[in-house]
């Protein structure tokens, strides 16, 4: 029954975030952690030729109902040790140094508390 408990425990601790530890088996983290789910997308008055291929290649199927196609980014973050607020200025900021060009892209995120 034993043996058990350790294999349970080792699949757990190797497919998530829960370290195996010599004098315990698993350990639960305590940090907050956050998945942000960020959105990026070209602004509107924005030219988008990659989207424009799209749409004609979707009307040359058939889809003739395709008034319109914007292609964008779609990217998941996950935050260690930060509460809500910290959290959700860390994912601005990375978005507006790093994740988008704040001259032709804009961004949205969600930011849901995970184990």
């Amino acid at each position: 029954m034993k043996w058990r408990w350790i294999v349970t425990a080792m699949a757990i601790a190797i497919a998530g975030d829960i370290p195996i530890l010599p004098n315990n088996l698993a350990t639960v983290r305590k940090d907050p952690m956050f998945m942000a789910r960020i959105y990026v997308t070209l602004k509107a008055g924005v030219n988008d030729p990659q989207g424009q291929t799209v749409m004609g290649g979707l009307h040359s199927l058939g889809y003739a109902a395709v008034a319109d196609v914007r292609i964008g980014k779609y990217l998941e973050v996950r935050l260690d040790g930060a509460d809500r607020t910290q959290a959700e200025a860390q994912v601005a900021g990375m978005c507006e140094q790093l994740l988008t060009n704040p001259v032709i892209e804009e961004f949205r995120f969600t930011l849901e508390p995970t184990l």
